[in-house]
């Protein structure tokens, strides 16, 4: 057989860069062309370097390669194309062998190729397949590479797939760094804090992984908080206390997976550690408490308003809220004389304060009030008393006072009256009192007047508060007929201020003596009164008169004998004669009493009038009827006639005693009538026993009503009683026209059924009833008669020695019944009585297909029916409910949702609602019964069931979730377009879609510090997420925000379903604007605080106990030099939206037990506040500053002496160095030599010093101290400073002469020139750092 192949060659000669030592693409011992076969089989042909003449020509050469003949082979075959390899098998270890096969038996050589094959190498000759480099199955599961197997004369290609087993070389990476998060110290135990969660790329047991605490600081922490194993979920074990316990709790939380190995035999375990720091936040769950009681302040009265008085202090035992305390005043003594400041309880005083008013002690009750709810919803407080003593001045004079019998109830008064009979001796009592309000006083009296001989005044001095009298000297002057009043002044001054003084006017009045009696105008007076008046009833008021001055008004007046007492008595000082006894004073018992009236004067004479009083009759008796009850007895069809009498005991002819007659209204009270004058009872209408209820036994009671017209009018009642007699005037009826029974046949004795009848008399001998069939019986059947309820029944049955038979007949039978009571009196009825055949086969249900209903459905229709059969001709089947079941959170309960209609339909029950949100599903169990069944079993061997799915409809609005300590701070300054500021979670009872939410910001608005709100337009929008069956919505800023806005956000957001179910909440969200911007430096440079950023946020939060926001990083910059330092640009906010100033973090972050960890972080300052300017004296910094130059200038110039010295020498040393340098041999290099004047030795590369065409004849005033200002080699340094040496490469020599020796430096730099992978990376020469200036 000839195979022909033919070889198409096409070669590219390209031109070569003089800087470039060969072609492109070519290697320096050939170059390829590639060849194309039809059967796409490509190979290499050799190409030799032409001269430098052909640069630059390209052309196409077309050869015939080779024409061969050779004889006819098979081709060897792949047999298994799929291997499986572990990852972690070593490289240069045996993975897998190539299994293939020749027909031929032919040496077969491998060899690899495909994308993967860089993976693998083949041995040529075996084709074991050993690992070229490491394995990763979590890149690529499966890799493909193509064998290809000759045997010399033919080839096979085969695609392999190598999958790679899985090897436990991942460790579970956490999703977060960290889990930090903050709680209020009132969280329920069992809540959900967090949940970690971390990934591991293996497969198998390698990839699942398991979750621990291993650590919590404090250690008595660690019993808090517990860990769900598989979820990573971390709930509260115990109740956390801000104030007894830790306020914070780092735990360490470890995550392993479940070992894995493939290639070893060892399993291989790993597992990662993640902290979270748990910041226990303060709630407001104490009440104030006031410190240093108790609290007792003085104030001189008289003091302006404001006048301090005393401070009171109450703080808050929360101290992690420190909520601002209200003072308030909630009682005072004295109201209105001190007030209180509601923010620092400085109490002052608020109106005038008199002593001798208030007294010297006035009590205050302070109240302390937080100015935020506590966690119960109420503003916590706390009281205390204080006690301010009002110290006294001299302010008041004596002064004059009226006091009454005890002393007390005392007015001021100018003007004091005194009452002495003539001649008489002793002290005359003029109700004067003399005080001085002062707490100490000296009074002294003094007595003046034209009369002052005959009194004199007592005490004449005091210094308390005194009684004064005026005591008789001279009693002979006392004469009524020459003088009947005589007026004093009496004066009392302050001795120790006698400005302060006082005067009354005594007025004493001379009374007469007593020698009259009282008499009266009439000496008989007539009274009248009704009879039964009310107590205190005034019958007349008669007074007496006496002409002596003092029985003015003074007369008492007395009733007698006493036995007129009991019913009327006198007023003794006004003469007012009224009644004292209402139930005495009876007109019908006594009409007339007669009295005397005795009146006194002061001395006991009497004078005396007769009084007569008569009682007017009232209508105070009722009728009363001559008999207690009346009875009648009267049959029925006759006519009754009763006479009613009564009498009333008032006045005879008179309407008070003047009476009539009527019927009070009752169920038979329009058959009767009453004549209102006489009292004759008779009836309107026939009287009918029948028409009367038969539970009375023909007895009506009446109630007849006695009246009399007197005001008010007064009755009386008595009970008639009428016997209606029953005659027989009534024929038995049946209730039925006609009946009609069914008996089954073969039943001896059985009951066929019955008839009623009554006969409406009442009476046992007239309505008794017997029943007799008297036709169409033909033997077969009897009747028995009973009593009934109404009436009597006669139970018709079969003759009991006879058994009726369906199939001989008859089977129809029309008998004639006949009623009749005991004088015969007849009805008749046709009864029909039809033979049945006997039905004995149970029903069976029909199979019933499941329903549908929606919830909440109020249809009245039936859902569904029940269905079944009975094989006999003759059957009723009634279905009756068994059972009802919902099937709620997988588990069936009895409910009662459905009911069932005897027809088998099934409906809802209007009673109750259906819920698809409690249950989903209903299974209703019924039995149907053959109720014509006359043998054997009448219901179904088995019960039928319907299953009834719920539908569920959108019937509930999403429903937001809160939580009381979740409060929204953002940092303006961090927010940009996208941040997330704050979050809201909600749920939707319904499912499916109905269960979606969609949330939206539909308002914004700004309220700042002064509770201002102005609208900020679209500046938050809502991002929709789901968790769970829970749905987050997280607000995010659209842009950046103001950062001088002080308060907070108003932001409406609203939460809708797919229906347009909707609700909405208001979020608060707190600003910190930029005035609690807080500037740290750290002496790191920046990408090293990076690295420790976590580390430095956590000292921090734990220094300060707040969120620490960093919003940036900035270098350092110094004005005189460039540092390595570091700026953090912080805010630090505590949950609740306060902010700390730059000052308070300071004093936070000194605290010792936090500042060695942040000076072991870095921490090198802290912005301080601006000082304030201080006045500049400019001569004194001029003169300064003209010494500090002269200074500086002299040492510039011993400086440059010394430098320009020891520059030379370095240049001299260096110039020699260079000169031996270029004398030595790459050889010589490796020795090891050390150059002089540098750090770097021959064997590491030569000293960019050897490459510097350095002139040995430097001339020293060309030199300048500036050249060793630059004593190390920088490439592309961002040292502006920095010297950049370029070094250029020599041209290539084209000859074929030897390439000369090149400086391994310069082609390192050379090659540095070219890469750009790390620009910055620079070369330093530390020798030349420390011997620099």
């Amino acid at each position: 057989m000839l195979i022909i192949y033919i070889y198409c060659c096409e070669t590219t000669i390209t031109k070569r860069n003089k800087s470039q030592r060969s072609h492109p693409d070519i290697s320096k011992e050939e170059a390829l062309c590639e060849c194309w076969l039809p059967t796409k089989i490509r190979t290499r042909a050799a190409y030799y370097p032409a001269s430098a003449s052909m640069e630059g020509i390209a052309g196409s050469i077309l050869l015939l390669c080779l024409i061969s003949l050779t004889n006819a082979n098979s081709s060897p075959e792949i047999t298994q194309l799929v291997y499986n390899v572990c990852e972690d098998t070593p490289k240069d270890q045996p993975a897998f062998t190539i299994a293939a096969s020749d027909p031929d038996g032919d040496p077969l050589t491998y060899t690899l190729s495909g994308i993967d094959a860089s993976n693998f190498r083949v041995e040529a000759s075996t084709g074991v397949v050993y690992v070229a480099r490491d394995l990763d199955r979590e890149t690529s599961v499966l890799l493909s590479l193509v064998a290809t197997v000759s045997d010399g004369v033919n080839q096979r290609n085969g695609d392999l797939s190598i999958i790679l087993g899985d090897d436990n070389d991942n460790p579970p990476i956490f999703e977060r760094p960290s889990y930090d998060t903050s709680v209020p110290e009132n969280i329920p135990v069992g809540t959900t804090l967090f949940q970690a969660s971390a990934s591991d790329a293996d497969t198998g047991t390698a990839g699942i992984v398991t979750y621990a605490i291993d650590e919590v600081i404090p250690n008595d922490g660690f019993s808090l908080f517990s860990i769900v194993r598989e979820t990573g979920v971390v709930t509260l074990s115990k109740p956390l206390n801000y104030t007894s316990l830790s306020t914070y709790y780092r735990l360490k939380i470890n995550a392993s997976d479940g070992g894995g190995r493939c290639h070893y035999t060892d399993t291989v375990y790993q597992s990662r550690v993640v902290y979270s720091f748990v910041t226990v936040e303060d709630v407001p769950d104490l009440d104030p408490e006031f410190i240093g009681i108790p609290y007792v302040g003085s104030v001189r009265e008289n003091s302006p308003v404001d006048t301090f008085v005393l401070k009171v202090t109450a703080v808050d035992q929360d101290r992690g809220v420190n909520d601002a305390i209200v003072y308030s005043i909630e009682e005072s003594s004295e109201a209105g004389l001190f007030k209180i400041s509601s923010s620092d309880g400085v109490i002052s005083v608020q109106s005038g304060i008199d002593r001798e008013v208030i007294g010297d002690t006035v009590t205050l009750t302070v109240k302390g009030t937080e100015s935020k709810e506590n966690i119960h919803g109420v503003r916590a407080s706390v009281t205390t008393t204080v006690q301010i003593n009002i110290l006294d001045d001299n302010d008041n004079g004596p002064m004059f006072y009226k006091c009454g019998d005890s002393g007390e109830d005392c007015v001021t008064a100018t003007e004091f009256t005194g009452e002495i009979l003539e001649h008489s001796l002793g002290s005359i009592n003029i109700g004067m009192t003399v005080k001085d309000l002062d707490k100490i006083s000296n009074t002294q009296l003094i007595l003046e007047g034209e009369d002052k001989a005959v009194f004199s005044v007592e005490p004449q001095f005091t210094t308390i508060d005194s009684i004064v009298q005026i005591m008789i000297r001279q009693p002979e002057n006392l004469d009524f007929e020459k003088k009947q009043q005589m007026i004093l002044q009496v004066t009392a001054v302050d001795q120790d201020d006698p400005t302060f003084s006082s005067t009354a006017q005594v007025t004493i009045n001379i009374k007469d003596g007593n020698d009259n009696s009282p008499t009266f105008e009439q000496d008989t007076y007539k009274l009248n009164v009704p009879e039964h008046s009310p107590i205190g009833t005034e019958l007349d008021t008669i007074t007496a008169d006496d002409p002596d001055t003092m029985d003015k008004g003074n007369l008492t007046y007395k009733l007698f004998p006493d036995s007129i007492l009991p019913y009327f008595d006198v007023e003794s000082r006004t003469g007012r004669v009224y009644v004292k006894s209402q139930e005495l004073l009876d007109r019908e018992l006594r009409s007339l009493y007669t009295a005397t009236l005795q009146a006194r004067d002061s001395d006991g004479k009497p004078g005396s009038t007769v009084l007569e009083i008569t009682l007017t009759d009232i209508n105070d008796q009722p009728p009363v009827m001559n008999r207690d009850s009346y009875v009648a007895f009267i049959r029925e069809g006759q006519e009754l006639e009763v006479i009613i009498e009564a009498t009333d005991g008032d006045e005879p002819n008179t309407p008070n005693s003047q009476i009539v007659y009527d019927i009070v209204s009752s169920t038979y009270s329009k058959n009767f009538t009453i004549d209102r004058d006489t009292g004759v009872l008779t009836n309107s209408i026939e009287l009918d026993r029948e028409a009367v209820d038969p539970e009375l036994g023909g007895e009506i009671n009446l109630v007849v009503t006695a009246t009399d017209q007197g005001e008010p009018q007064r009755s009386t009642s008595v009970t008639v009683t009428i016997n209606v007699q029953d005659i027989n005037d009534n024929t038995p009826k049946f209730f039925a026209p006609s009946y009609k029974f069914s008996v089954k046949e073969g039943e001896k004795g059985a009951f066929v059924g019955s008839v009623e009848a009554q006969d409406l008399d009442q009476t046992a001998e007239f309505n008794r009833i017997s029943f007799s069939i008297v036709d169409g019986s033909f033997g077969n059947f009897i009747i028995r008669t009973s009593a009934a309820t109404t009436g009597f029944i006669g139970n018709i049955t079969v003759d009991p020695d006879i058994e009726l038979d369906y199939e001989k007949g008859p089977t129809k039978f029309s008998m004639k019944v006949d009623a009749a009571d005991l004088e015969q009196k007849k009805a008749t009825v046709t009864v029909d009585v039809d033979v049945l055949d006997v039905n004995d086969e149970r029903p069976e249900f029909k199979p019933i297909a499941s329903m549908t209903v929606k919830e909440n459905t109020t249809v009245v229709e039936a859902v569904g029916i029940f269905k079944a059969e009975d094989k006999d001709g003759d059957h009723s089947l009634v279905f009756e409910l068994e059972s009802v079941k919902c099937r709620c959170n997988n588990s069936l309960d009895f409910c009662d949702w459905f009911v069932l209609d005897p027809n088998g339909e099934v409906r809802v029950n209007p009673k109750v609602t259906v819920d698809y949100e409690k249950c989903h599903q209903a299974i209703v169990e019924a039995q149907v019964v053959d109720i014509y069944t006359e043998k054997g079993y009448n219901n179904s061997a088995t019960t039928g069931l319907m299953v009834i799915n719920i539908e569920d409809i959108n019937d509930n609005a999403p429903e937001f979730i809160f939580s009381d300590s979740q409060v929204f701070v953002v940092v303006s300054e961090s927010a940009s377009k996208g941040t997330s500021v704050a979050g809201v979670t909600a749920t939707d009872r319904d499912s499916g879609i109905n269960s979606q939410i969609e949330f939206k910001v539909t308002d914004v608005k700004f309220q700042n510090t002064n509770n201002q709100i102005s609208n900020k337009g679209a500046l938050f929008e809502a991002v929709t997420t789901q968790q769970n069956d829970r749905y987050v919505g997280i607000i995010q800023s659209t842009q950046t925000l103001d950062l001088t806005l002080k308060g907070k956000y108003l932001v409406t957001v609203s939460a809708t379903d797919p229906g347009g179910l909707s609700s909405s909440t208001v979020l608060d969200i707190f600003t910190v604007d930029e005035s609690y911007k807080v500037e740290l430096r750290f002496a790191n440079n920046q990408i090293e605080v990076e690295k420790k950023l976590t580390e430095i946020r956590r000292a921090l939060m734990t220094a300060t106990k707040a969120a620490v926001e960093i919003v940036a990083l900035r270098p350092y910059s110094e004005p005189s030099r460039a540092t390595d330092k570091t700026i953090v640009v912080a805010y630090f906010v505590y949950a609740n939206g306060t902010a700390l100033t730059s000052v308070q973090v300071e004093i936070m972050l000194s605290d010792p037990e936090h500042f060695p960890k942040l000076i072991e972080l870095g921490l090198d300052n802290i912005g301080t506040a601006p000082e304030e300017e201080k006045t500049v004296d400019t001569v004194k910094y001029v003169l300064l500053g003209i010494v500090a130059g002269l200074v500086i200038v002299l040492l510039v110039l011993t400086t440059s002496l010394l430098c320009t010295r020891r520059n030379y020498r370095r240049k001299l040393k260096a110039a020699k160095a260079a000169e031996s340098a270029s004398s030595m041999n790459y050889d010589n290099q490796k020795n090891g030599l050390m150059l002089p004047g540098t750090n770097k030795y021959t064997m590491e590369g030569a000293n960019p010093v050897l490459n510097l065409n350095i002139d040995t004849a430097i001339e020293l005033e060309e030199s300048s101290s500036d050249d060793d200002k630059h004593s190390h080699l920088s490439f592309k340094s961002d040292d502006s400073r920095s010297e950049t040496l370029n070094f250029g490469h020599q041209k290539e020599d084209e000859d074929s002469e030897p390439p000369m020796y090149v400086e391994p430096l310069d082609a390192a730099l050379a090659q540095q020139k070219k890469s750009t992978d790390n620009p910055l990376m620079g070369y330093s020469n530390p020798v030349f750092d420390t011997t620099d200036l």
